[in-house]
């Protein structure tokens, strides 16, 4: 059975990036640099783009602070199993409902690409206060994965079941 095609409408989500990092800047944020382009090249808007270090707290702060004012908020870095990536420690407790079909989609994905490695990521969809919100890992080739194969082709899909 497929989504009817007034579910997967053309919508224009304003988001916001945040690259969580110790030591990327805006001049070699390529996984940044890359989501923004490709939203933006779908239609959407993004309304806010930063890197903050990749702590908890200061992640969780700013997902919080975008929410209220955006339509959602993609975060690429800190997914992975290092003692530094904090990432989904910081967001999986915002998360109203997950969408666990997300991580598992993109790691079979993954696996395809860069074989068992694909094992090591966190990477997480969900909503928080009726937003979407996803964590992706910080590669580029990642990140253009997730936004290609499941992000882009859904995002009117999610904001028409979330009222966007």
């Amino acid at each position: 059975m497929s989504v009817p095609d007034h579910h997967r409408r053309k919508v224009r989500l304003k988001l916001a990036i945040i690259t969580a990092s110790d030591s990327r800047t805006p001049e070699n944020d390529e996984s940044g640099r890359l989501i923004r382009e490709m939203l933006e090249h779908a239609g959407h808007s993004v309304a806010s783009y930063e890197i903050l270090p990749d702590t908890t707290q200061q992640i969780r702060s700013a997902v919080n602070e975008h929410l209220p004012s955006l339509d959602g908020v993609i975060i690429t870095g800190g997914t992975g199993i290092a003692q530094r990536d904090s990432t989904i420690e910081a967001v999986r407790p915002l998360l109203d409902k997950e969408l666990e079909g997300f991580g598992e989609l993109f790691r079979m994905l993954s696996y395809q690409e860069v074989g068992s490695a694909a094992l090591m990521s966190r990477a997480l969809a969900g909503v928080a206060s009726g937003k979407i919100v996803v964590a992706l890992p910080g590669s580029p080739q990642a990140c253009r994965l997730a936004l290609e194969k499941l992000l882009l082709p859904e995002l009117g899909h999610i904001a028409h079941l979330l009222k966007l």
